[in-house]
């Protein structure tokens, strides 16, 4: 898949890598960025390193980049800037280990989406995002599958 992003969307991207101090701590990029679909990469540093006798990637930091990428995704969605989403089920599974040492990216595309939930698959790779046909396209570090909560600006209600 070629990444892109729509201009349409340089607000989400812009407030996925500044607005969240997390993300600047970890220099995330939106590497990809159209309507239902976002994927998200940050470089290698020591301090992600989960188990240093393989070494490997900490699981949090996977988890991490798959609920963004959902989370992104999602947000690519809605009508009203001012909507959010917050993550309800998160489901990672852990296929490999992620290498240490090489970006990782990850890739969320939505599944479903209703007025009040949406439903995500991601999708995370080491070095960048593989191309449609590639063979590592088939060999994920982790897959996750999300669910979001939909918050509208316009309605009452707690966040």
């Amino acid at each position: 898949m070629p990444s892109r992003i729509d201009p349409a969307l340089l607000p989400i991207a812009h407030f996925a890598e500044k607005g969240i101090p997390f993300h600047v701590f970890l220099e995330m990029k939106v590497v990809h960025l159209v309507r239902g679909e976002a994927a998200v990469c940050i470089p290698p540093k020591p301090f992600l390193t989960g188990d240093p006798f393989r070494p490997a990637v900490h699981g949090g930091v996977v988890s991490t980049l798959l609920d963004t990428a959902g989370g992104v995704a999602t947000f690519t969605t809605f009508s009203d800037a001012n909507d959010r989403c917050s993550t309800v089920d998160l489901r990672v599974d852990y296929l490999r280990p992620g290498p240490t040492g090489v970006d990782l990216v990850a890739f969320g595309q939505i599944l479903r989406r209703g007025n009040r939930v949406a439903v995500t698959r991601m999708e995370l790779f080491a070095g960048a995002l593989p191309e449609e046909g590639d063979p590592a396209r088939a060999k994920p570090i982790a897959i996750g599958h999300g669910v979001y909560n939909i918050i509208r600006v316009d309605e009452p209600g707690e966040f």
